[in-house]
């Protein structure tokens, strides 16, 4: 199961990826929304190897993920591997510059279950997809609508 979407931002490319890869504020909106956030490396930044482990509840149920960047490449984008009780997940950010000025942002989100009980979670969020996919690409158009905010408030 695959959500994606893309958004147009009036961001240079740079400023773009430090707003996608500035994980300490996400781990702040986990943290605000009830997630327990624990960094599991020793690197302090963001690169290839940084990984965390995210608790949270989901459907009535303590649910765990493990997420590690598998690649990193500035300013272009990263790819995030996750695992969560049988399902793998792939977080992808593609950044494309399409002026000095101008950026896109693509984020997909691809879920691969593996277990039976994996298959029934996901075959249930099937059902829900339109609903999902609309709700996955409002929180992105938002996200872009606040990083032209800051960047306008900076300029």
């Amino acid at each position: 199961m695959k959500f994606s979407t893309r958004e147009d931002i009036e961001v240079p490319i740079e400023k773009v990826f430090a707003a996608v890869s500035d994980f300490e504020a996400f781990e702040r909106q986990a943290l605000r929304r009830g997630a327990e956030v624990h960094r599991d490396d020793t690197f302090g930044k963001a690169g290839v190897g940084s990984e965390w482990v995210i608790k949270f509840k989901f459907r009535g149920k303590p649910r765990k993920i493990h997420a590690r960047i598998s690649e990193f490449d500035a300013p272009n984008g990263y790819v995030a591997e996750t695992d969560s009780g049988g399902i793998d997940g792939l977080v992808t950010v593609d950044l494309v510059a399409l002026s000095p000025r101008r950026t896109r942002l693509h984020f997909s989100i691809a879920l691969t279950p593996r277990t039976l009980s994996a298959r029934l979670l996901v075959q249930s969020l099937k059902f829900a997809k339109s609903n999902l996919n609309k709700r996955f690409s409002a929180r992105v158009w938002q996200f872009a609508q606040d990083v032209e905010a800051k960047h306008r408030a900076t300029a």
